[in-house]
């Protein structure tokens, strides 16, 4: 089991000038660094032994238009040895990059390509940074808030034509009004209505 005062501790003499924050809640060890650090603070938690984090579960990223840094990226462990999560943020601006950690965890490659996709933050020295979700032509990065919510173009698979192909986008049904009211709401104007059709 993870002691957290003296993982703490162990972190502050180890990394203190990459660690903003430390803390526990519940289940997890919270943990907030430069971003100049990443790399620094993977290989620590991996092969600190005790608690040893030596299976990076997932990276993602979260995007705060509004705050002065604008992404976040989110790192998670687990501690097999331990029984022990730790969550490891990091924020960056936009056009800033990050070190990547596939040197330290194989996994991470798609995990940064997914980010690199959909949010647009480039990992330095990753060995293979390309688009992973969407089409290599895509503009943008539609996970980012804001990414326009319509767009101009479709893609699919054409069966004929044995390729993808690019599309305005079309609508499949025409325009419908839903707004009516509920049987639940006014039951009144339903009675009335089913009455006068009886007769």
């Amino acid at each position: 089991m993870v002691d957290f005062l003296s993982f703490k501790n162990n972190l502050d003499i180890a990394l203190s000038e990459a660690t903003l924050n430390v803390e526990e809640s519940k289940d997890h060890i919270l943990i907030d660094i430069v971003p100049a650090a990443v790399v620094k603070m993977m290989s620590h938690l991996k092969s600190k032994k005790g608690y040893s984090f030596n299976t990076l579960i997932d990276i993602t990223a979260v995007d705060f238009p509004a705050k002065e840094q604008r992404f976040d990226v989110i790192y998670h462990f687990l501690s097999m040895t331990a029984n022990k999560r730790c969550r490891v943020t990091t924020s960056i601006n936009e056009g800033e990059e990050l070190s990547s950690i596939t040197s330290v965890f194989e996994c991470a490659n798609w995990f940064e390509r997914e980010i690199f996709d959909l949010f647009g933050i480039r990992f330095t020295s990753h060995p293979d940074l390309r688009r992973i979700l969407t089409d290599y032509g895509f503009q943008g990065h539609p996970l980012r808030k804001d990414f326009p919510t319509s767009g101009f173009l479709e893609v699919r698979y054409d069966e004929l034509e044995k390729r993808v192909v690019y599309e305005p986008t079309t609508l499949t049904q025409g325009y419908r009004d839903f707004d009516f009211l509920s049987p639940w709401d006014n039951p009144d104007v339903y009675k009335n209505t089913a009455t006068k059709n009886k007769t």
